[in-house]
C-alpha cells in the first residue's frame, strides 16, 4: 500500500500541536497548548441573527457556487479596513477569501515553490508554515527571532547565500514565540528585500488583538511590491468558519486564482454572507475590545504566576498582544521530556520541537493563555513549576 503515496507527502510530518490536543481531552488537564480563541467570546447571538438574515433575504443565492475571488462586498470590507486601520491602500480585487489564511500558504506554496526551492522563515516559527511549505520539499533557511524581530545579520547572510522565493513571516504577537518586530526592525527587514525578488508574507492573524504597546506598520508601508498579506477572522470572530484571505499585486493574485479553482472553486460562500452581514451589522471594534480585555487579564494572570513560581534561571517573553508566551529553559533540560512530566501532573503545553527545522531536542516551550481563567493559570503554571523545579 505505501508504494501509492507521493514522496511529499511521505516527508511531512502529523501536526504536533492537533496530536497534543487528543490528549488534552482529559477535563482534568489544565492545558496551555492550544492555540485556540477564548470559545466563550464567540458571539453566537449575533451570528445567530447574521445567519437568520441571510437565510430569509439571500438564501438562494448563498446556497448557489460562487466566483473564485470570494464575495465582493466581504472583499471591499476588508480592503476598506486595510484603510481605516492601516493606512494601507488595498483594491477589493487585490483580496482573495480563503479557507483560512492556512489555505492561503498552501495557495502560495502551490503557486511559488518547485522542489528543493529556498524559503526563509522564522526560529522558531509557525508550525503551520512549516508544515505546508514541506509538502513542497522546500529548503528552509531558519532566522532566528529576537526581542525585536529577526536578526537583521543573520536573514542578510542568509539572503547571500542562495536564492530565496518567499520570506515567511508572523510579525505582530508571533506564534509562537509572543514578540513583535519594531518598526526598526521592519524598516531594516524591508531594506534587504529592496531590489530581490523575494516575496515577503506578512500572515497576520492576531495583529487586531493588541492590548498594550503602540500599533506598528505593515511591511506593505515599506515593501509595498514585494509584500503579501494573510488575514483571518478565526481569531476575532469564529475559527469553524475558517474564512480568511490573501492580499497580493495582480500578477501573483492571478496565478492564486489559477490555484485556488483548482483547489476548491471558492471559500464557504455561505459563511461568507453570513459573516459580511455579522460586521455589516454590528461593531466588529466593539467585539475586538471585549477579547482584548479578556486575553489582557489571562496575559497579566499568566506573568505574574511565572514570575512568583518559575525558577530564576527559567526566561519567558511577555508579549503586548496576541494569545501566546515563550519559555526557555536551562539548556540542558528537554522540553519533550519536561512535557510528559507535566502530563503526569495533568498540565499541558507545546514542547518546541516542533516549531523548529532540523533540531528534534529543544529547552523552550510555547504557553497558551487565550482559553484558561485567571484561577486556573495559577494553579496550572504551579503545577508546572513544580515539574520544572524537578529538571533544573
Amino acid at each position: 500500500m505505501n508504494d501509492i503515496f507521493s514522496d511529499r507527502i511521505s516527508d511531512v510530518p502529523r501536526s504536533f500541536i492537533r496530536e497534543i490536543l487528543k490528549v488534552t481531552l482529559d477535563k482534568s488537564i489544565i492545558s496551555f497548548a492550544g492555540g485556540l480563541p477564548n470559545r466563550d467570546l464567540f458571539p453566537v447571538e449575533d451570528l445567530r441573527e447574521a445567519t437568520m438574515h441571510v437565510f430569509e433575504h439571500d438564501a438562494k443565492d448563498a446556497l448557489q457556487y460562487s466566483t473564485t475571488e470570494g464575495y465582493l462586498p466581504l472583499r471591499e470590507y476588508i480592503a476598506e479596513r486595510y484603510a481605516t486601520r492601516h493606512n494601507l491602500k488595498v483594491d477589493p480585487s487585490e483580496v482573495l477569501i480563503t479557507s483560512g489564511s492556512q489555505q492561503g500558504l498552501d495557495l502560495l506554496g502551490k503557486v511559488c515553490l518547485n522542489e528543493g526551492d529556498d524559503v526563509i522563515i522564522e526560529e522558531p516559527g509557525y508550525l503551520g508554515a512549516i508544515q505546508t511549505f514541506s509538502v513542497y520539499r522546500s529548503t528552509f533557511h531558519p532566522v532566528p527571532v529576537m526581542d525585536e524581530g529577526v536578526d537583521v545579520d543573520i536573514l542578510s547572510d542568509v539572503l547571500d547565500s542562495c536564492n530565496a522565493k518567499l520570506f515567511y513571516t508572523v510579525p505582530n504577537f508571533q506564534n509562537p514565540s509572543g514578540i513583535t518586530y519594531s518598526e526598526e526592525n521592519r524598516i531594516a527587514v524591508s531594506r534587504l528585500l529592496q531590489d530581490r525578488q523575494t516575496l515577503l508574507i506578512e500572515d497576520d492573524p492576531y495583529g487586531e488583538l493588541r492590548f498594550m504597546g503602540s500599533e506598528k506598520k505593515s511591511f506593505r508601508h515599506f515593501l509595498p511590491k514585494n509584500t503579501v498579506l494573510l488575514g483571518s477572522f478565526s481569531k476575532i470572530v469564529v475559527p469553524s468558519f475558517r474564512i480568511g484571505w490573501i492580499v497580493a499585486r495582480e500578477e501573483v493574485m492571478e496565478k492564486l486564482v489559477i490555484a485556488k479553482q483548482a483547489t476548491d472553486l471558492h471559500t464557504n460562500y455561505f459563511c461568507q454572507r453570513i459573516i459580511h452581514e455579522y460586521l455589516r451589522t454590528h461593531s466588529i471594534d466593539d467585539h475586538i475590545e471585549l477579547i482584548k480585555s479578556v486575553y489582557l487579564k489571562q496575559r497579566q494572570a499568566m506573568v505574574d504566576a511565572i514570575k512568583a513560581h518559575f525558577p530564576s534561571d527559567v526566561h519567558h517573553t511577555e508579549p503586548e498582544g496576541g494569545m501566546f508566551l515563550w519559555v526557555s529553559l536551562p539548556v540542558n533540560v528537554s522540553s519533550v521530556n519536561l512535557f510528559n512530566r507535566a502530563i503526569e501532573e495533568k498540565v499541558a503545553f507545546v514542547p518546541g520541537n516542533p516549531f523548529y527545522v532540523n533540531r528534534h531536542e529543544t529547552n523552550t516551550l510555547r504557553l497558551s493563555f487565550s482559553c484558561v481563567d485567571e484561577k486556573t493559570i495559577e494553579e496550572g503554571i504551579e503545577r508546572l513549576a513544580k515539574v520544572i523545579r524537578e529538571f533544573v
